[in-house]
């Protein structure tokens, strides 16, 4: 874990340091120009360019401002190469309240933060044994499952599925959806849910 940590914030730093640099050449300045203007030496700068030391808050800014950009725009490198992927942990999906949760459903969102607009939602379904009749579910989108583990009688409109591991399902959300009968306990599978694209 440590090592993960060490590896990130030397990614960072690199990061860093190539926008600095990438943006002071841009402006035809030096190494000592930029120092000058930022008030701090030069070897700080060229040790911060080249990614071997990580700058306070405090001079970075100021190095921002003696380029003449945001602050933010020394971290858009990093952030452009690391927020293509999320990794969530075996376990650590975050468990949500959903329609169905009084009825044995346990649901892990299995990615989140995904901007203003939702493109998806993936969960990970644990149902529990339980005498309750199943609610019915329809929502905008298509949604895909796929089982993990045990069976289950899935209905989707007039239709009924019996889906076992391995087994996947892909239906129109709007239908009226949800579990039949639960016919072999454990039951787990994957639910991604894809909401249409509205254009802009």
């Amino acid at each position: 874990m440590e090592n993960s940590n060490e590896s990130r914030m030397t990614a960072l730093e690199e990061s860093v340091g190539a926008a600095i640099r990438e943006l002071r050449l841009k402006e035809g300045l030096t190494i000592a120009e930029v120092s000058e203007l930022a008030g701090i030496s030069r070897g700080m700068l060229s040790k911060i360019e080249t990614g071997s030391t990580m700058a306070g808050m405090d001079t970075l800014a100021r190095i921002a401002r003696a380029l003449g950009v945001a602050m933010s725009v020394l971290f858009s490198k990093y952030d452009a190469e690391t927020s293509t992927a999320q990794h969530v942990r075996k376990g650590a999906g975050m468990e949500v309240v959903r329609r169905g949760t009084k009825s044995g459903h346990t649901y892990h969102l299995l990615a989140y933060g995904q901007g203003a607009v939702k493109l998806f939602e993936p969960f990970l379904i644990t149902m529990e044994d339980d005498s309750q009749r199943y609610p019915t579910f329809q929502h905008p989108g298509t949604e895909f499952l796929y089982m993990l583990s045990g069976c289950i009688a899935y209905r989707s409109g007039n239709q009924t599925y019996v889906l076992e591991p391995g087994d996947s399902l892909t239906f129109d959300g709007k239908v009226a959806h949800g579990p039949e009968k639960l016919l072999k306990f454990p039951i787990k599978f994957l639910s991604v849910i894809v909401y249409p694209h509205r254009a802009e």
